[in-house]
């Protein structure tokens, strides 16, 4: 069981469509071992090492937390808050995510080289060492801890709580279910520290949006766990579907999402944004709803690529219709 930082993306092959459940069924008919493709070449130098590493991480998949945190941002300097100030808050989120998710691959390579759907990603099949990835998560942390004292005092002295938050969700499925609140968690510190990066203090933080971004990460990552239930079960790993079953974790995560916008809507009300923000949060509902209605307990195959585009298109919707109404 691994998340993408709350994406279990399809980079796995294998998975025997006529065994399992029909969830596990559903899961796999995406991931036929004939649309696998070959096995890539061995990076030879630094550079093609850091690009592998990239993939690895799903360094796209950024644009999850990215988005809240610039929301956070604007309404903290209600307005822009200058290029350097965007800047290192643009670092920072990037190098902490960077980061955990290095981070992630390491801690948890063993566990994906026996799961069939992630024994192909970089560090199982040894296409980058343990060792390089190593330095690419300290490089990572500095980048972040320097990115914080470029900011604020007070960034700088919670940058290390934050570090230990995001590297400690990595261990969390070995003894907790929760697992999923805690990815949230994660995520939900990029808003916290975007307002203490304008702010610079803790006075008037964001809490109904910190909790809508919790609330939204935990949703969909149950979705997500759905894929892996039996292997979890199989490891002994914590996940709402391994211990509640696929049909209940769907409703939990559905119950999830009705708190996420519902938070959402409350920080609109104490911020006093506008129209453009309420519209993205209506169509927000509606995505969610969407989403929500594309997978069932006996249906998964949609959990897939095209699954990710739900959740990015949520947090940039969000960004779009809070930025113009903080701007104008």
């Amino acid at each position: 069981m691994i998340r993408e930082f709350g994406v279990r993306s399809p980079d796995g092959c294998g998975g025997d469509l006529r065994t399992g459940s029909a969830a596990s069924r559903s899961a796999a008919s995406w991931r036929h071992p004939s649309l696998c493709p070959p096995s890539p070449r061995k990076p030879r130098n630094s550079a093609e090492k850091i690009a592998v590493i990239l993939e690895m991480i799903k360094f796209r998949h950024t644009v999850f937390a990215l988005p809240f945190a610039l929301v956070s941002m604007l309404v903290a300097a209600r307005g822009w808050p200058g290029a350097t100030t965007f800047f290192w808050i643009l670092v920072a989120c990037v190098a902490a995510r960077s980061m955990a998710m290095a981070y992630n691959r390491l801690v948890d390579r063993r566990i994906d080289a026996r799961n069939p759907r992630t024994r192909n990603r970089a560090l199982p099949i040894r296409l980058v060492s343990a060792e390089f990835t190593w330095g690419f998560v300290l490089v990572s942390a500095a980048v972040f801890i320097f990115a914080a004292a470029m900011l604020n005092a007070l960034c700088l002295v919670l940058s290390p709580v934050a570090v230990f938050i995001l590297i400690g969700y990595s261990h969390s499925k070995r003894f907790t279910p929760a697992v999923h609140v805690l990815l949230g968690v994660a995520l939900g510190l990029a808003p916290a520290g975007a307002w203490i990066a304008v702010r610079g203090s803790l006075e008037g933080l964001p809490a109904f949006l910190i909790l809508g971004v919790v609330f939204w990460v935990a949703g969909f990552d149950v979705i997500y766990s759905c894929l892996d239930v039996e292997f979890d079960r199989r490891e002994g790993l914590y996940s709402l579907p391994a211990r509640a079953g696929v049909a209940p974790a769907l409703r939990g995560s559905a119950i999830l999402h009705a708190f996420s916008i519902l938070s959402l809507a409350l920080f609109l009300v104490e911020s006093n944004l506008g129209f453009w923000s309420w519209a993205a949060l209506v169509v927000n509902a509606g995505v969610l709803v969407g989403e929500h209605r594309q997978v069932g307990p006996d249906d998964l195959s949609r959990v897939g690529p095209a699954f990710f585009s739900f959740n990015a298109l949520v947090s940039v919707l969000f960004l779009i219709g809070c930025a113009i109404d903080v701007l104008t």
